[in-house]
């Protein structure tokens, strides 16, 4: 009995998806693509303890309380405008941390609020600050545009000023 060649039946035989294969495609694609949706607009966003909603922040701003940085781009900036008492520092600076440590006086341990759009830079840029040596850290998880967590600073109507490059 001979065996068939694999390579040779592999050149014959068309590719077949079958259902069951159809659907388990689907249905990655769909989990996959919710996951970014559900990543890219903050889906799971939370006003925790360490979190501040766009009108606390904004107070707290105001008041000197908490150092309000705004780490969008400055295309960003420039679309929305940045929030009153806010200080823009483009998380992507080389330098973000000295320059975030001179704003705030050489103070890491004072409370250092960031928003970005929708919570989701803001939330991975704490880790990295905290490893840095900052100690009061605070997410603005619904950030400028809304997001899970809640409508935003800009949908609450909070003042912004204009960017100016």
């Amino acid at each position: 009995m001979t065996l068939p060649d694999p390579v040779e039946q592999s050149q014959k035989a068309p590719l077949r998806l079958t259902r069951r294969g159809l659907l388990v495609l689907g249905v990655t694609g769909i989990a996959t693509g919710g996951a970014v949706a559900a990543q890219w607009y903050n889906v799971l966003g939370e006003n925790g303890a360490a979190a501040l909603s766009p009108p606390q922040v904004h107070q707290a701003a105001l008041s000197g309380d908490v150092l309000l940085i705004d780490i969008r781009r400055p295309d960003e900036w420039a679309r929305t405008g940045i929030g009153e008492g806010a200080v823009p520092i483009d998380m992507r600076r080389q330098d973000f941390e000295q320059t975030l440590t001179a704003v705030a006086d050489g103070d890491r341990s004072r409370p250092v609020a960031l928003i970005c759009a929708r919570g989701v830079r803001s939330r991975r840029l704490s880790a990295r600050l905290a490893a840095a040596g900052f100690t009061q850290i605070i997410d603005v998880p619904e950030g400028m545009l809304g997001s899970g967590a809640g409508p935003g600073w800009l949908q609450r109507g909070l003042p912004v000023v204009a960017y100016k490059s």
